[in-house]
């Protein structure tokens, strides 16, 4: 099976309109605006999943799909907002369980018709099942269990409560692959940005076991990069990532946030060539380099600070694209760091402007610092080059 990232990027795009006729509905049933804040396309395996959803606790629904698309579908929101959101609903106080499930049933309807109307085939929905689960148990029977499966997330965010709904969907392989296959790649959805990713020229088709690979090489990164923290700092550091997704170019900026972040972005010279910007919350920033300094800085994120972060996210990243080349068989080297101290979507968008006059799609991975009983979060935005990426898995398949 041969995967088109470019395909997969349209399938992306049918459920981010999906996202949007679900808020759509929510907004009609609750009162409450809401608006479809991210949207991207993972390829996970099971004990990646199982880590990307350790320690939430969701109440929701979940539905099979049969017809123009099979698998399921699963609409949740946080445990402890359940008393909100049966605030909005007419009588929802004293329906309970059966509130949640006709809210399930209305927005998942209004996502998969999404779909349904791009694919000219109806797609039936199995009765809600209504749930309360920790962790990963939120998601369908099975997807813990293959080395790697596709999941589709989309962000909801209630824009006058602290209501938001998380919107997943994992689909079966059968009739799912005829969409994101290369010789039968969907064109772009209409009215999709069109940038060069979607010119036709050269290939983004790529072996889905590559794909795979590819997730796990963050990983493999991630432990690079704290044993280069650690032969720096003299301090036991562990770097977790949860997992790889594929996202929109357009929405990064939104995934960052409007809340002040510090980093560093790096441009790649190689193959696959592109960005990389490490970007923790302000907090989180001067944490870490706080404990990376001799003492005390003067000011949490002046001069010293940046410094040690620059030293930090130039490690780093060497830690990251060094396992990438090793596993990808290519050379990839990175500029000096550039010290970014602003509101996050500001930090990423000029990186954005530059890669999306080549393409719309890019990688977010999702990783955290713990250095010596100093926890922090910094997200890593890797931006290669799609057809550039597409080249080196597919030799590696072949090798």
């Amino acid at each position: 099976m041969r995967v088109d990232v470019r395909a997969l990027g349209a399938c992306n795009r049918l459920a981010e309109r999906g996202a949007e006729q679900a808020a759509g509905a929510l907004t009609d049933l609750t009162g409450t605006d809401l608006s479809v804040e991210v949207t991207g396309a993972s390829v996970a395996s099971g004990e990646d999943l199982a880590e990307a959803f350790a320690g939430r606790e969701s109440i929701g629904v979940s539905v099979g799909l049969r017809g123009g698309l099979e698998g399921e579908a699963v609409l949740a929101f946080d445990a402890g907002n359940v008393d909100a959101l049966l605030s909005l609903l007419p009588g929802g106080a004293s329906m309970g369980r059966s509130a949640v499930s006709e809210v399930g049933n209305i927005a998942l309807g209004g996502f998969l018709d999404g779909w349904a109307n791009y694919l000219g085939t109806a797609i039936d929905m199995t009765p809600p099942r209504y749930f309360e689960a920790d962790g990963a148990a939120v998601l369908p029977d099975g997807a813990l269990a293959g080395d790697g499966v596709f999941l589709f997330e989309s962000r909801l965010d209630a824009t006058t409560t602290d209501l938001d709904f998380s919107i997943y969907m994992l689909p079966d392989s059968g009739k799912f692959r005829d969409l994101v296959v290369g010789k039968t790649a969907p064109a772009a959805a209409p009215g999709a940005e069109g940038g060069a990713g979607n010119d036709g020229a050269g290939s983004t088709a790529v072996p889905y076991e590559s794909l795979s690979t590819f997730a796990s090489l963050a990983k493999r990164g991630s432990a690079n990069a704290a044993d280069n923290i650690a032969m720096m700092t003299g301090l036991d550091t562990t770097v977790d990532v949860s997992r790889l997704r594929f996202v929109p170019l357009a929405d990064v900026p939104a995934e960052v946030g409007v809340e002040p972040h510090a980093g560093t972005v790096f441009e790649l010279q190689g193959e696959p060539s592109g960005y990389l910007a490490i970007l923790f919350e302000e907090e989180s920033a001067a944490k870490v380099a706080a404990s990376m300094l001799p003492s005390e800085p003067d000011e949490p994120l002046g001069g010293m600070a940046e410094n040690a972060l620059c030293e930090l996210g130039n490690v780093m990243t060497s830690g990251f694209i060094d396992g990438w080349a090793n596993v990808l068989g290519t050379s990839i080297t990175h500029s000096p760091p550039e010290f970014v101290h602003d509101i996050g979507s500001a930090a990423i968008s000029p990186l954005v402007a530059k890669l999306s006059r080549r393409q719309d799609y890019g990688f977010v991975i999702d990783a955290a610092i713990q250095t010596e009983g100093v926890q922090t979060r910094c997200d890593v935005y890797a931006l290669p080059d799609e057809r550039e990426l597409a080249r080196a898995l597919d030799r590696l398949s072949e090798s």
